[in-house]
């Protein structure tokens, strides 16, 4: 086993760990705010570090930028969803009639 395949093997366990345990909050926890907060983390943590396992894994070359792209773009694009549904949320429970 090379370091390389090390490195990649410890950073899939994290975001494996990562993606898991946002699973099991979803799975758990009431409401739909704190569900879609413990979701956060999936997007966050779990993807990136999955795609940064995959490039390291890879090797130097596109394949590895093309991956590290997409984590990049999992990283930025994550928050400004689960954000964006967060405010339509609380916008819907707001104008919903009791």
């Amino acid at each position: 086993m090379t370091g390389r395949h090390a490195a990649a093997l410890v950073l899939l366990s994290a975001g494996s760990a990562a993606l898991l345990l946002a699973g099991a909050a979803f799975a758990r926890l009431p409401g739909r705010l704190l569900r879609l907060h413990a979701l956060a983390v999936a997007s966050t943590l779990g993807g990136p570090l999955t795609a940064v396992a995959v490039a390291v894994d890879t090797g130097p070359g596109r394949a590895a930028l093309k991956l590290l792209l997409i984590g990049a773009l999992v990283l930025a694009a994550g928050p400004v969803t689960t954000m964006a549904v967060g405010r339509l949320t609380v916008r819907q429970e707001r104008e919903r009639p009791r």
